[in-house]
C-alpha cells in the first residue's frame, strides 16, 4: 500500500476558519437549491397535487429502484436571471430497474413547465451526457411548448432536441417518453421521436396543435381527447405504445421497458476492492483557505476521495506545482491530476503531457482537481518555453481519447483552466466546490492590466491620468469579475453540471465513473503535432 499520510490540523485556527466560510458558502448554495425544489411556489404546487398529479421530483422517486440515489445535473441553471432557478425542468442519471439512466422531467408549476433558454441549455446537455456516456433517456414529459416570449432565442437551436432524439436510437441508446400532460406543438415530436412512449389516460395531450389553433387554422371544432388525448393516440394514431390508467402505472410501465432492454455496460466492471479513504471526508471543508492566493496541498484532498487513501504519484519531485498520480475512486480506476501551488510551470505541462498519454495508453480515465492561477509569465518563463510547453498539455488534454471528470475546488484561470480540462474541453462531467472562482484572470490582476493599459493611453495621448477615476475603475472591474467569477454564477450558465458540498466529491466521483463505464473506456491512439 503506498497510502497517503495527512499534516492537516482539525483544531487549528485556519482550518477552523475555512470550515466556518465553507459551512457559510454551502447554506447560501441550500437556500438557492431550495428555489429550485420550490418549483413555482406553494400556489401552483398545491393546484398541481389537487389535480391528482405528481411533482416532477416524485415522479423521479417512484420511477427509480428502491434507496437509489439520484445524481441531480444542473440545478442552479438560471440562475441569476429572469427565470426560475433549476429552468423549469429536471434532469440527473439514476438507476432503473438496475440501469443507470439519464432522466429528465418538465416541472409543470413553472409555468405550466414551457421551456425557456435555460430548459433548453440544460435539456441538450442531458442529451450530451447520454449519448458520450452510453446511458438510456427517460423523459418525463408534461409541458406547454416554449415559452413563447422568449421564443427567438429557443426555436432555432431547440431543433436540437428532436435531433439528439433520433441520434441516440440510431446510436442504440434507447429513449423512453412518460407523458403525464401536455405535450404540445414542437413539444410533440418528443414522443414522436421516441423509442417508447407511455401516454397517461385522461392526463396526455399530445398534440401539434390544439384546439383552439385547429379552430382558427382550418374552421375545425375538436376536444382535446379526440384531438390528441391517450386513448386516441392507444388506439387511433398509434403514437402511444402504452396507455397508463394513471401516473403511478405510467412509472410501473416505464420501469417495465428498461427491464426489457436487457442492457448491458460495455466498459469493464470495477477492477479494485473497494475500501473508504482512511480520513475523514468531513475534514475537506476545512482544507482549502479563504484566500485562493494561499496555496494548499491537494493531496490533502485526494486522501480523502480515493480508495483506502492509496494514491501512486507519478514524477514526484518533477514538476511539484502539479500532483500527478493513480489511484482508485469505487473500485474503479483513475489517474488523477491535482494544482498544488497554482502556478504552472513548462515542467508542469510537459509531466501533464507524459502522463496523459500514459493513461491513455492504460485506458484509465482521468479526473482533474483545479486549483490553478494559469501558466507562468514573465521573460524568462517565455524564453523558457511557456507557450509551446502549455500548448503541448492543451493537445495532449483535447485529444485524450479516456473520460475525463473536472473537479473546481480553488481557483481556476486563465489556459489553466483549459489544460486542467475546462467546461470547452468536453470533461464528461464537471462540477464546482463552492470556494470556486473561475475567469480569465483575478479580479485584482484583471482590474490591473485595464489600469495599466489606460495610463499607457493617457500617457501616449499627452493626457493627464485622473487617479480618482483609475480607482473607480478598478474598484467595478474587481467586483464585477468577482460576482462574475463565483460557482452559483457560473453553474447557472451551466458552466459545469452543479456546485457539490465538498464531503460529497467522492460519492459523486463515484456515480459519475459508474455512468461512463456503460460505454467503453478506450485511450487515443494518436496526437496531433507536439511543438518541441
Amino acid at each position: 500500500m503506498t497510502a497517503l499520510k495527512s499534516q492537516v490540523d482539525t483544531t487549528g485556527e485556519a482550518f477552523l476558519a475555512n470550515r466556518a466560510a465553507m459551512r457559510e458558502k454551502l447554506d447560501e448554495l441550500a437556500a438557492e437549491h431550495a428555489k429550485a425544489v420550490a418549483g413555482g411556489g406553494p400556489k401552483y404546487t398545491e393546484r398541481h397535487h389537487k389535480r391528482g398529479k405528481l411533482l416532477v421530483r416524485e415522479r423521479i422517486e417512484a420511477l427509480l429502484d428502491e434507496d437509489a440515489p439520484f445524481l441531480e445535473l444542473s440545478p442552479l441553471a438560471a440562475w441569476g436571471s429572469d427565470y426560475q432557478v433549476g429552468g423549469s425542468v429536471v434532469t440527473g442519471i439514476g438507476v432503473v430497474e438496475g440501469v443507470e439512466c439519464v432522466i429528465t422531467g418538465n416541472d409543470p408549476t413553472v409555468r405550466g413547465g414551457a421551456s425557456n433558454p435555460w430548459t433548453l441549455k440544460k435539456v441538450l446537455r442531458a442529451h450530451e451526457i447520454a449519448m458520450s456516456n452510453r446511458l438510456p433517456l427517460i423523459n418525463l414529459v408534461e409541458s406547454g411548448g416554449a415559452d413563447l416570449p422568449s421564443q427567438k432565442e429557443i426555436f432555432i437551436p431547440g431543433g436540437r432536441i428532436f435531433r439528439d432524439l433520433t441520434r441516440l436510437s440510431a446510436a442504440g441508446i434507447p429513449t423512453i417518453s412518460l407523458v403525464f400532460g401536455n405535450s404540445t406543438a414542437g413539444g410533440a415530436y418528443v414522443p414522436g421521436m421516441s423509442d417508447h412512449v407511455v401516454m397517461v389516460a385522461e392526463q396526455a395531450k399530445v398534440f401539434l396543435g390544439g384546439p383552439p389553433l385547429v379552430k382558427m387554422a382550418t374552421g375545425e371544432e375538436s376536444d382535446d381527447e379526440s384531438l390528441g388525448g391517450a386513448r386516441m393516440h392507444a388506439g387511433t394514431s398509434g403514437l402511444a405504445d402504452h396507455y397508463a390508467a394513471d401516473e403511478l402505472d405510467a412509472l410501473r410501465i416505464g420501469r417495465r421497458i428498461v427491464a426489457r432492454l436487457n442492457w448491458t455496460k460495455k466498459g469493464p466492471a470495477p477492477r479494485h476492492r473497494v475500501q473508504a479513504p482512511r480520513f475523514d471526508e468531513d475534514d475537506l471543508l476545512g482544507i482549502v483557505p479563504t484566500d485562493l492566493k494561499t496555496p494548499f496541498d491537494p493531496r490533502e484532498v485526494i486522501a480523502r476521495v480515493v480508495d483506502g487513501s492509496d494514491f501512486d504519484e507519478f514524477k514526484t519531485s518533477y514538476g511539484p506545482s502539479l500532483v500527478t498520480g493513480w489511484a482508485s475512486v469505487h473500485g474503479y480506476p483513475v489517474g488523477i491530476l491535482a494544482n498544488a501551488q497554482g502556478v504552472l510551470f513548462s515542467e508542469e505541462a510537459q509531466k501533464a503531457t507524459q502522463f496523459i498519454e500514459l493513461a491513455n495508453q492504460a485506458d484509465t480515465p482521468l479526473l482533474f482537481l483545479h486549483n490553478t492561477t494559469g501558466y507562468m509569465v514573465g521573460r524568462s518563463y517565455e524564453q523558457g518555453g511557456i507557450i509551446k510547453h502549455g500548448a503541448m498539455m492543451i493537445n495532449a488534454v483535447s485529444n485524450s481519447a479516456v473520460p475525463h471528470i473536472s473537479v473546481l475546488m480553488g481557483a481556476s484561470y486563465g489556459a489553466g483552466h483549459y489544460g486542467m480540462c475546462g467546461r470547452a474541453y468536453d470533461p464528461r462531467f464537471l462540477f464546482a466546490w463552492p470556494s470556486a472562482k473561475s475567469a480569465v484572470m483575478g479580479p485584482q490582476q484583471l482590474a490591473g492590466v485595464l489600469s495599466i493599459v489606460a495610463r499607457q493611453a493617457a500617457a501616449a495621448a499627452g493626457r493627464d491620468y485622473a487617479e480618482e477615476q483609475d480607482a473607480a475603475m478598478r474598484e467595478a472591474v474587481e467586483n464585477q469579475v468577482e460576482a462574475e467569477s463565483l460557482p452559483m454564477f457560473l453553474s447557472g450558465r451551466l458552466y459545469d453540471d452543479g456546485v457539490i458540498d465538498p464531503r460529497d466529491t467522492r460519492t459523486v466521483v463515484g456515480l459519475c465513473l459508474s455512468a461512463i463505464h456503460s460505454a467503453p473506456v478506450e485511450g487515443a491512439t494518436g496526437y496531433g503535432v507536439f511543438r518541441m
